[in-house]
């Protein structure tokens, strides 16, 4: 994922705010590849998954948050943020 759309996401976070869990809760920036499906890549933590469909991407995203973290510190909230990118010829 390009970085520039990271730091765009991670713009929606209050000021100050840690970006690996912050308020009990968890954000994946969620893009559409070129070659189909879905890519969703977590702000300041290490995950990264991938999915054909919405639905499936949820259930990876939430498996993934589930693995990673250990019960007291995983966020309540799994937060997808979709960014879409479209070129129009004029």
């Amino acid at each position: 994922m390009a970085q520039p759309l990271l730091a765009a996401a991670a713009a929606l976070l209050p000021p100050q705010t840690n970006l690996r869990v912050s308020y009990g809760r968890i954000i994946f920036v969620v893009q559409e590849p070129p070659e189909g499906g879905y890519e969703a890549e977590a702000l300041g933590q290490a995950i990264f998954t991938t999915a054909g469909t919405l639905d499936e991407l949820n259930r990876m995203a939430r498996d993934a948050v589930m693995c990673h973290f250990d019960d007291a510190s995983r966020p309540k909230i799994i937060r997808l943020h979709s960014v879409r990118d479209e070129v129009i010829a004029v």
